[in-house]
């Protein structure tokens, strides 16, 4: 096994560690998310509520209770894997720069991140579409698990963002939770009845919830709108890179040549015996 993959695949090990050691995070996930999506469901009315589709370039009339649920369902997750991404990195930024100057690969460091944000946000929109599968039949299920996938991955890159750029981590909570409560917020129909505005195209989750709303009533495919949440997660994704190597461009791999500590051995499983910082 080649030098990167190993120390890609330590780095992976070590991001995940510290989404498992998140605690309060899994705590959301186990149980706000279908506590959130029940009430929503049960509580909310169930009046017919009409919601231009641009998606479909039609009208389509979706039940008030079933909207606030994908709405819900959108917004808890965008927040949820925002706040563990923002975290992780976050708090594991002292580590990171460890293992820079020990000569650990940036890339690596960075890509790991992303994998374990891809795995994350795929089982947590799997999970979400489990329990709305539960209370009534989308038209298409792996629609809609794909779009609440997006969702997350766009707010679990805004998520490594902010942590690269900010040094406060109230300061970056709050924002995550301000833009998301705007940007998911105005497409809701119910709270917003202009939600069908055209310029709301430029929001984040757009796409992702063009893609939602269409899988509960109609047996259509929205590709261009999956791509565009795709566009706006590649965009996150590239930003949170590229901040995340600005931060740490004063960490020299020279260091780790003087203490002896680079090479391949640096890579291994057992190599650094204390892990990341516990959330």
């Amino acid at each position: 096994m080649s030098r990167t993959w190993l120390c890609f695949g330590t780095a992976v090990r070590f991001a995940v560690l510290e989404q498992v050691r998140n605690r309060l995070a899994l705590v959301l996930v186990v149980f706000f998310i279908p506590l959130w999506l029940t009430l929503a469901y049960t509580v909310s009315a169930r009046t017919p509520v009409p919601f231009f589709l641009r998606a479909a370039d039609r009208t389509i009339t979706v039940d008030g209770n079933i909207f606030i649920q994908l709405t819900g369902a959108m917004h808890s997750l965008a927040l949820i894997i925002g706040f563990m991404m923002f975290l992780a990195t976050s708090q594991s930024a002292d580590f990171d720069r460890r293992l820079l100057r020990a000569g650990y690969p940036q890339l690596c460091l960075v890509l790991a991140k992303y994998a374990t944000l891809l795995l994350t946000a795929a089982a947590v929109a799997l999970y979400a579409t489990v329990w709305i599968r539960v209370f009534w039949q989308p038209e298409r299920l792996g629609l809609l698990a794909a779009a609440l996938f997006v969702g997350s991955l766009i707010y679990g890159g805004v998520g490594v963002m902010l942590a690269a750029v900010l040094r406060s981590e109230l300061a970056g909570m709050f924002l995550i939770i301000m833009v998301s409560f705007l940007d998911v917020g105005l497409q809701n129909p119910i709270a917003n009845p202009a939600a069908g505005n055209p310029a709301l195209r430029f929001l984040p989750t757009y796409g992702a919830m063009q893609s939602a709303a269409t899988a509960a009533r109609l047996n259509v495919l929205p590709w261009s709108y999956l791509a565009l949440g795709l566009c706006w997660a590649l965009t996150m994704a590239a930003i949170g890179m590229a901040s995340f190597a600005v931060r740490n461009r004063h960490c020299s791999r020279g260091n780790g040549r003087a203490t002896g500590l680079a090479g391949p051995t640096l890579c291994a499983p057992g190599a650094l015996m204390k892990g990341p910082p516990t959330p």
